[in-house]
């Protein structure tokens, strides 16, 4: 039986010129083979691009008991339809432009070092968090699909 095909939908695109802040929506971005024209994670290493699931941040914000705006985690991309923290290493994510490959699940936490941690008072990027490499850039903006791929 072949498996149902599953998508995620873009609901935010968001950047920032430097490491360790809350990212900030814009209206698009163009992902080059480095990760996203403009953002400080953007280079020629595995973690080129963060993507945070709205069911992750849902569920956090009950815990934090306020409204988390799309970024404040520093996630370059907002989605909804997938539980993130279940993809491996891999996977893939394909757009009419973009493609990327899953690289690697959640992160280190800096706790009190990072200025996300500080703000917000804690962190889901270490554990719900996904990090993707580029495999083929393009132009991304809110309410595009991307069909997932499980490897």
């Amino acid at each position: 039986m072949k498996n149902k095909e599953q998508f995620i939908e873009i609901l935010s695109v968001n950047i920032s010129k430097e490491k360790g802040v809350v990212k900030h929506p814009v209206d698009e971005v163009f992902i080059t083979e480095c990760g996203i024209d403009g953002d400080a994670h953007a280079g020629e290493w595995h973690r080129q691009i963060s993507i945070l699931g709205e069911e992750s941040i849902l569920r956090f914000e009950k815990v934090l008991g306020r409204k988390i705006e799309y970024g404040e985690f520093a996630e370059n991309i907002t989605s909804r339809g997938l539980e993130l923290k279940d993809c491996s290493i891999g996977d893939q994510f394909i757009g009419d432009e973009v493609v990327l490959e899953v690289s690697q699940i959640g992160k280190k936490c800096h706790g009190d070092g990072c200025a996300i941690f500080r703000q917000v008072g804690n962190c889901i990027m270490p554990v719900e968090g996904i990090f993707c490499r580029v495999l083929k850039g393009g132009k991304v903006k809110a309410h595009h699909k991307w069909q997932y791929i499980k490897k």
